[in-house]
């Protein structure tokens, strides 16, 4: 007999074991701690009304000068990937192995010409 279910096997009946929590159906054990902030419904009207997108309303905040500092920060953030996109650094290990695999092969290494073809 091999492979599949034993006869007899598996916990026994009265057992202390309990079936886990997170396999039946019910809350979760822990509450998450931190929930979305979501945006008080006069900055989404004024955003609607203006046809604005979510760039251009951080953008709007962060050159605004009476909003609050730490308000202009985060939204400098938040917007600057979207706005500066990063320089990248190469083309990485396998373009750089390809790149120097490419001179090496060149010049003095290079393949010569395929033999001629004399059968038409």
């Amino acid at each position: 007999m091999r492979g599949g279910a034993r006869p007899g096997s598996g916990p026994k009946k009265g057992t202390k074991y309990k079936p886990r929590a997170s396999k039946g159906k019910g809350k979760p054990a822990v509450e998450p701690k931190t929930k979305k902030p979501e945006v008080p419904q006069d900055i989404q009207d004024e955003a609607a009304l203006q046809n604005m997108t979510p760039l251009d309303y951080m953008l709007k905040v962060m050159r605004d000068t009476n909003a609050d500092t730490t308000r202009r920060d985060r939204m400098a953030q938040a917007a600057a990937p979207f706005v500066h996109p990063r320089i990248a650094e190469g083309k990485g290990k396998k373009g750089e192995k390809e790149n120097k695999a490419r001179q090496a092969g060149a010049g003095k290494f290079s393949p010569g010409a395929p033999p001629l073809k004399l059968v038409k």
